[in-house]
C-alpha cells in the first residue's frame, strides 16, 4: 500500500484513539454505507465505466453486458475485464463519496448529483464533480475540500441510508 498523506492521518488518529482509548474515530470513506450517487433504475454514477478512468484515463460509458454489484448499485463496464477489475477490488475503483460531488460534500456538507466528465484522480482515488464550474473551484483547493469531505462523508451517509 502506498504511503499517502490520507495513510499518514489515518495511522495518526488509529494512534491517538488508541493512547485515549476511544473505540473509532476513522471514517473509512472507502465503505461508502450504501449511499451511491444512482439512476431510478439502480445503476451507479450513470452507468459509467469506473475502472476506465484508471485504465483509459478518460470516462467510458458501461454497458448492460458487463455488471456488478455492490453496496446496493449496479456498477456497468465497458468489458469483463474491467468488471473483474472492479470486482476484485471494488474500493480501488469506486468513486469517492459514492459518486456524488466531492465539492458539494466539502464544501456544502451535502449531496450533489455529478457528470462523468467532470472528474479527477487524487492519490489513486477518484472525485466526480457536478459540471465545469463545481470542478474549478474543487481544482483551487483539493486537498482542502477531499479533508473536509472525509470528515462529512459519515455524517451524510447517516442521514441519507
Amino acid at each position: 500500500m502506498p504511503l499517502t498523506r490520507r495513510t499518514l492521518l489515518i495511522a495518526s488518529a488509529a494512534s491517538l484513539a488508541t493512547v485515549y482509548g476511544i473505540q473509532s474515530v476513522i471514517a473509512d470513506t472507502g465503505d461508502l454505507g450504501g449511499l451511491i450517487y444512482k439512476t431510478s433504475d439502480g445503476v451507479a454514477i450513470d452507468g459509467t465505466d469506473t475502472v476506465a478512468y484508471f485504465t483509459q484515463g478518460k470516462p467510458v460509458a458501461g454497458s448492460a453486458a458487463f455488471t456488478h454489484d455492490w453496496q446496493g448499485a449496479t456498477w456497468q463496464f465497458a468489458s469483463a475485464e474491467n468488471r473483474d477489475l472492479f470486482a476484485a477490488d471494488p474500493t480501488a475503483y469506486a468513486p469517492q463519496y459514492g459518486g456524488y460531488c466531492a465539492w458539494a460534500v466539502g464544501e456544502k456538507n451535502s449531496l450533489a448529483s455529478t457528470e462523468p466528465e467532470r472528474w479527477a484522480i487524487v492519490d489513486d482515488k477518484l472525485y466526480l464533480n457536478f459540471n465545469r464550474g463545481v470542478q474549478r473551484r474543487w481544482d483551487k483547493d483539493r486537498a482542502g475540500f477531499i479533508a473536509q469531505g472525509d470528515i462529512n462523508w459519515p455524517d451524510l451517509v447517516g442521514k441519507n441510508t
